[in-house]
């Protein structure tokens, strides 16, 4: 299988699963991700991305065809990729990148693309387009100056330079570059920590984030107020305060 998934405990777990060619993305893997992330927002509480083997992905694959003169990047974009990163982006539920190893091209954007990316010291991110004559996709041009500035994104994709986990994240890239000895132990406690936190709570802060690089600021006052009524009227917040009032630890059921 090309994607391996499983579900426990509220996370789910979507395993790239093309190690002998570095998770490259053909249209199986792309789509059986795709369904992966609509049965995580269905059953799960917080969705993790990660890769079989030694690379986390190494984009498009371009092997994928017969020949060029077969390869309409245009029609892969829109009927393909644009569906799985807007699935991603639009997920209820938090998502995490655990970057094990290389994110080249749409693999690093694919990643870029979830609300938390956690790396492993030895990962790397590369905007590799230019070295086959090709701008950058997958939503690269869109997260990537968000993230650290458009000096550093215009100077990344014209050069293709590798980017280390570390230099990630110190540029803000990133949340988080971890010690690859422990890396499967630190994202999978911090998708424990996340499954068992308050879900309306993290529905309203990915959407008022994603809204927040568009709105004026009374919109995006106004957005705050709404989903805290919201937060406000959930079991959580009861939970929340009480368990705070009484100094233990919130039992958030996610209601």
């Amino acid at each position: 299988m090309e994607l391996l998934y499983t579900q426990t405990d509220g996370i789910a777990v979507a395993t790239l699963n093309r190690p002998e060619v570095m998770n490259a993305l053909n249209r199986t893997l792309r789509l059986a991700l795709r369904d992966a992330v609509a049965r995580a927002a269905a059953e799960a509480r917080v969705l993790v991305i990660t890769g079989a083997g030694r690379g986390f992905s190494s984009g498009q694959d371009l092997g994928d065809a017969r020949s060029l003169a077969d390869v309409d990047l245009e029609r892969i974009l829109r009927d393909e990729y644009e569906p799985l990163l807007l699935a991603i982006a639009d997920c209820p539920i938090p998502t995490i990148a655990a970057v094990n190893g290389p994110a080249v091209g749409a693999g690093a954007n694919l990643a870029l693309g979830c609300d938390v990316v956690i790396a492993a010291e030895s990962a790397s991110f590369a905007q590799s387009f230019t070295r086959i004559g090709l701008v950058p996709d997958a939503g690269g041009t869109y997260w990537l100056p968000r993230q650290v500035g458009l000096p550093r994104a215009m100077g990344a994709m014209l050069f293709a330079d590798s980017i280390t986990a570390r230099q990630a994240a110190d540029w803000g890239m990133i949340y988080d570059c971890v010690p690859d000895a422990g890396f499967a132990a630190h994202w999978r406690a911090r998708a424990e920590k996340l499954a068992s936190g308050p879900a309306t709570a993290y529905r309203g802060i990915k959407a008022l984030l994603r809204a927040s690089a568009t709105a004026t600021l009374p919109e995006q006052l106004a957005a705050e107020a709404a989903w805290q009524g919201q937060c406000g009227a959930t079991a959580d917040f009861s939970e929340g305060v009480m368990a705070f009032l009484q100094k233990r630890k919130p039992g958030f059921t996610g209601r």
